[in-house]
């Protein structure tokens, strides 16, 4: 999990969002829960301390007995486990290993044994906390007071008493399950909502590299030269960086070829000059049309797009229609049937002019191998794209396969040439790490020239 979030802002800021859903937000939960339980004790002490000022008004005491009314004011104490209760008890003296005795209890106590009351408060104090009661939780609030009579000067009589007020915690633990109910109702709801804008909230905070992404991908597949969309700020930089880089690399690609074409022509013109002298002997005029057609390759292979680390994407099936539509007229006695199955989209991650030295060279040797037909066809995934030249002529050794790839040879099937062309197709597919295959062809039964470019591949 560290490796991945390490690597990714998107899972970044999703662990950053989960720690403030999954862990603050009960965290919150908890804390609420625990200041309304402790909000509601402290009301229901103040309840109980108000109940105590209402029954001690009406306590009296005559001749060392406690006298109190037959029906209090708070209903309440006048009915059955109702659950709230009173009792008034002695007050067991500091010394005094007795238990306290009870003195009087409210009507609700009939049915109820009261337990029996181990400590009583300091005169003028009180004491809040829970006791089991009927084998259930009830609060109490026990408070001490003395009432005093005078008997003359310098004498009084106190009678000190322990008021106990006794409330069922039935209601108390229905609203903390209620309030605990609603809110984590309410979290989990609030929970959902936080993780549905962060998924949208994310997907608009990456809607940028998204579509940088996408460009570098239509760069890469070659349907856009340069970034064109509008980005933030914050990646202007960075665009602006890979939009100079593209066009520095196409400038200085174009002013290579450039430069080749023009070394081309400087070298060709002195080479045609000196050839066309009749004086030059037959073996000087061979070695320099060898010199001629090795300046011809090495220059193809020079001028060749394949190590650029960029490409258009060149529609095949348009340069094609192109070749077919010249070698038509070029072998027009001959009359030849081409069958071209390409699709609609198939295209090359490459340079225009080596697709066609690729091709024109490959159909014209098909032409002149064939007798009348010639078979293309094109396919394209998103792994490679596939090119097979299929002819009806004589077909190509298993035994020549390899040496028609060297240069200067060529095979009796062609009676043009300088045997140079397909050295020329081999270089041009390996500089863009690709694969030219010959075999027999099933359909014709002539040769078969399957040319494979993968789209994975590096350049």
């Amino acid at each position: 999990m560290l490796n991945l979030t390490k690597n990714s802002l998107k899972l970044r800021m999703l662990a950053s969002a989960s720690i403030v859903v999954l862990v603050l937000l009960p965290i919150i939960g908890f804390i609420l829960t625990n200041s309304f339980e402790a909000r509601l004790i402290k009301a229901i002490e103040k309840e109980l301390t108000a109940y105590s000022y209402s029954i001690l008004a009406v306590s009296e005491v005559e001749n060392n007995e406690l006298y109190m009314p037959e029906q209090l004011t708070e209903n309440l104490f006048n009915v059955s486990r109702s659950g709230l209760y009173s009792a008034i008890s002695t007050v067991k003296s500091k010394n005094s290993n007795n238990t306290d005795s009870i003195l009087w209890q409210s009507k609700s106590l009939l049915t109820i044994e009261l337990p029996v009351f181990q400590k009583s408060p300091e005169i003028g104090k009180s004491h809040f906390s829970t006791i089991t009661l009927n084998n259930q939780e009830h609060f109490i609030y026990s408070y001490s007071v003395s009432f005093t009579k005078n008997l003359g000067e310098n004498e009084a009589i106190e009678f000190p008493v322990t008021l106990h007020l006794i409330k069922s915690k039935a209601d108390f633990n229905d609203a903390i399950s209620e309030f605990t109910l609603s809110l984590w109702q309410w979290l989990l709801l609030l929970m959902t909502l936080i993780g549905v804008m962060q998924w949208f909230w994310l997907r608009w905070m990456f809607k940028p590299l998204q579509q940088l992404k996408e460009e570098v991908h239509e760069i890469e597949q070659g349907n856009i030269a340069t970034l064109e969309r509008d980005y933030p700020v914050e990646l202007h930089p960075l665009t602006n960086q890979v939009n100079l880089l593209l066009q520095t690399e196409q400038n200085q690609r174009t002013r290579y070829r450039n430069a080749l074409s023009d070394l081309a022509h400087s070298l060709k013109t002195p080479l045609a000059v000196i050839q066309s002298q009749d004086s030059e002997h037959q073996s000087t005029k061979e070695q320099l049309a060898i010199i001629n057609n090795m300046i011809d390759h090495q220059l193809k292979r020079a001028q060749s797009a394949g190590e650029a680390s960029w490409h258009l994407a060149i529609n095949v099936k348009d340069v094609l229609e192109k070749l077919i539509s010249t070698l038509k007229k070029i072998y027009l006695d001959k009359n030849v049937q081409f069958d071209l199955q390409c699709h609609e989209n198939a295209s090359f991650r490459g340079d225009e002019s080596d697709l066609l030295e690729i091709l024109g060279n490959l159909l014209d040797n098909a032409c002149k191998a064939c007798k009348q037909h010639i078979a293309i066809s094109v396919e394209q995934n998103a792994q490679r794209l596939s090119i097979i030249i299929e002819d009806d002529g004589s077909g190509i050794s298993s035994d020549l396969r390899e040496q028609i790839f060297k240069r200067g040879v060529r095979i009796d099937s062609y009676q043009q040439g300088h045997g140079i062309g397909l050295a020329i197709v081999r270089d041009l597919v390996n500089s863009y790490q690709g694969d030219l295959l010959i075999c027999e062809s099933e359909k014709l039964v002539g040769a078969k020239f399957t040319i494979l470019f993968s789209h994975h591949k590096t350049h």
